[in-house]
């Protein structure tokens, strides 16, 4: 079933790809997205990481924090999207645990509706640089996304339609705009 707002956030506890122990209470009292990825040569995920990372200083500055989920292992993520030197923690969870706690599915309709090279995000992520590699774990995994309030609770639960979906940056910017305890 998935999450809704107002429920509590899912606790989890596992390494970022360079060691370091993340867990939900690490967050409390701040505003939290978290985000969960397909794997790490995904061309739609690495343009996302991409677009967080250009707005991180700006989301960072207002009080957001961010934590991102790639069902990839620690080596592929360090290949791909460590490329991009993220300014916060990615986790990865080849296994799923925390998908499972959070409900992130797959879907092959939803695979198939954005999965052709002539996407618009597809085509934006090529124009990036950004090409598809070794695909790990399910192929057919659709992202999703959470807001996390100050205290813990969930905000707004995001399920993606199609591998390319992920929660709209002004719904974020809303969110940020918010005073929520």
């Amino acid at each position: 079933m998935r999450l809704k707002a107002g429920q509590p956030a899912k606790p989890f506890d596992a390494p970022d790809i360079f060691g370091r122990k993340i867990s939900l209470p690490d967050f409390a009292g701040q505003k939290l997205m978290l985000s969960f990825f397909r794997y790490a040569s995904c061309p739609l995920c690495n343009l996302r990481v991409h677009e967080l990372i250009a707005r991180y200083p700006d989301y960072q500055a207002r009080g957001l924090r961010i934590v991102a989920f790639f069902q990839s292992p620690v080596e592929s993520i360090r290949k791909y999207v460590g490329r991009q030197d993220a300014p916060f923690p990615i986790i990865a969870d080849p296994r799923r645990a925390v998908y499972r706690q959070y409900e992130v599915e797959a879907s092959w309709p939803g695979w198939l509706a954005a999965a052709w090279w002539w996407h618009p995000r597809m085509i934006a992520a090529n124009l990036k640089g950004y090409w598809p590699g070794k695909m790990e774990g399910s192929k057919a995994l659709i992202p999703a996304d959470f807001l996390i309030n100050p205290d813990s609770t969930i905000h707004t639960a995001f399920y993606g339609a199609t591998i390319a979906d992920h929660l709209p940056l002004p719904r974020v910017d809303a969110f940020l705009g918010e005073n929520t305890v």
